[in-house]
């Protein structure tokens, strides 16, 4: 099996349980909510996505094998040795449940790597996965119903949150919608975290300072 990635990059965690971390990202191609065409959004599952999934960057391209990617995805650590110090892989994209292979899972344990994906949870996820996010969209059916953090961007039509809450996750995360009504889904997010707090408020800090 060959492996269309758009990127794969070095930064931090933005969001979510481990903003902050040091992490490699791998950003597939596609997704099964939209095509990546901006001619297509209104009719799009998803309508809000705000990343680039369909042009790869330099970095990015198809991959002929699991092998070849896992030593793409070594190369762009790096070379520290610490006690304290676990590499960390961010499966994401687009949707990298379309791709991620048991293989590629197994590969990297071979190389001592955490695993994490985030994913929209419609589909059926490869076992080994050490974290798992997933980010629901309204209007689709859940085949990931348990994990480590559920995030949901807000605000979102026809949304029920008692209907995610009761979900199998360690933790429940509320994340503003990006965009010009940023600030005000900013304080819609606090609300609902005052309000209800089994849920966090998580923000998008890589986009505040700046990284990628």
């Amino acid at each position: 099996m060959s492996f269309r990635v758009t990127e794969i990059f070095y930064t931090l965690q933005g969001e979510g349980f481990h903003a902050g971390r040091a992490a490699v990202f791998c950003r597939f191609s596609g997704c099964n909510l939209w095509t990546g065409r901006e001619e297509d959004r209104e009719q799009a599952t998803c309508k809000f996505c705000d990343t680039n999934f369909v042009q790869p960057a330099e970095s990015g391209g198809t991959f002929a094998s699991a092998s070849e990617l896992v030593s793409s995805i070594m190369n762009t650590f790096p070379d520290i040795q610490h006690a304290k110090y676990t590499p960390y892989v961010v499966f994401t994209g687009g949707e990298p449940a379309l791709q991620v292979t048991p293989e590629l899972i197994s590969l990297l344990k071979e190389q001592q790597v955490e695993i994490g994906i985030e994913t929209n949870g419609t589909l059926p996820l490869p076992e080994g996965l050490d974290w798992i996010t997933v980010s629901p969209k309204a209007g689709t059916q859940l085949a990931v119903t348990s994990g480590h953090e559920l995030k949901l961007v807000w605000p979102q039509e026809n949304v029920i949150l008692s209907d995610f809450q009761a979900l199998d996750f360690e933790h429940f995360y509320i994340q503003p919608k990006d965009g010009q009504k940023r600030s005000t889904s900013t304080q819609l997010a606090v609300k609902i975290c005052r309000e209800n707090p089994v849920w966090k408020l998580s923000l998008q800090t890589h986009k505040y300072i700046g990284i990628p």
